[in-house]
């Protein structure tokens, strides 16, 4: 994703008061596709390829468990840029 698609996309685990919830230049993002966290961005900065392979399961208030649960993310196989909603576990 080059710096125009990411200008202004929220970036997971922002402040909801941040006045600039966007990307940083010099990080590198993916996009989650679907799920409670449709459409923001996963700072994955620093990680290595094997955590990249994994995806995440991360927090979030919205999910199908409500506040503390966790939404399942993973790269999609044709596009690792993009991750994809698997579910969510409590």
């Amino acid at each position: 994703m080059d710096d125009e698609e990411l200008k202004g996309r929220r970036v997971y685990g922002a402040d909801h008061d941040d006045p600039d919830p966007g990307p940083e230049p010099g990080h590198e993002y993916r996009e989650l596709v679907g799920g409670p966290l449709d459409g923001q961005l996963l700072d994955v900065t620093g990680w290595d390829a094997e955590q990249l392979a994994d995806g995440a399961a991360l927090i979030t208030e919205t999910g199908l468990y409500g506040p503390g649960g966790r939404a399942h993310y993973e790269p999609r196989p044709a596009d690792p840029l993009r991750w994809d909603w698997t579910g969510d576990t409590a």
